[in-house]
């Protein structure tokens, strides 16, 4: 893992923890931010490992970096990047005081290892990496947070089955260059169903303190 990803990813968990610890401070309540803190580094490591965990059985590496777009402020001028996995979500957090907690912060580039994969599989396999596989990757990273959600119910850490269900919904979103986008163009198939378990449990988190 290269230094530059290992920044971006520990900025996602920053910015996750003031997103998700913004409307605790308000309220004047401390005492759950230490908790807030590290189920922000359990997350944000599960969705990220996992991703590299199976782009590794596809004989691929993934790397993560923080959310850039990008729009023109003129027709003359070229579009500018800017950070939306930063500015978004503590913009958002600041105008709803907390309410609404936007957790679309990561984004991912995989690419085959083509050495690798002609030693292990014969120079026929994995010679490229393709849409499918790219989508797997990112649903490797929404299916293990679901699963977090789950483990987090039934132990009792109801709020961090919350926030990884809004977490995964989130990153579901077909925008830009975000988790939802290259899942869709994956199979569009996969992803509507993923699509729908995520929304039965964004349903069900409101019901979660």
């Amino acid at each position: 893992m290269r230094s530059s990803e290992i920044i971006h990813i520990l900025v996602a968990i920053l910015i996750f923890f003031l997103v998700n610890s913004f409307s605790f401070i308000i309220k004047g309540s401390y005492a759950p931010l230490l908790q807030t803190f590290l189920f922000s580094i359990i997350l944000i490591s599960l969705a990220v490992f996992s991703k590299k965990a199976m782009a590794f059985a596809l004989d691929s590496n993934v790397e993560h970096e923080i959310w850039q777009s990008s729009f023109e402020l003129t027709p003359q001028r070229r579009a500018k990047e800017y950070p939306a996995g930063v500015i978004l979500p503590i913009l958002l957090s600041i105008i709803t005081l907390g309410r609404l907690k936007f957790l679309s912060l990561l984004t991912y580039e995989a690419r085959a290892l083509k050495q690798r994969a002609s030693k292990r599989f014969g120079y026929y396999s994995y010679t490229e990496l393709t849409d499918w596989h790219n989508g797997l990757i990112g649903v490797a990273g929404i299916i293990s947070v679901l699963l977090l959600a789950v483990i987090a119910y039934l132990t009792g850490y109801e709020y961090l089955a919350k926030i990884s269900t809004f977490y995964a919904f989130w990153n579901l979103l077909p925008i830009s260059k975000l988790d939802g986008t290259q899942i869709f163009f994956g199979s569009k198939v996969l992803y509507s169903i993923l699509a729908i378990i995520t929304l039965i449990f964004v349903s069900y988190s409101f019901f979660l303190v």
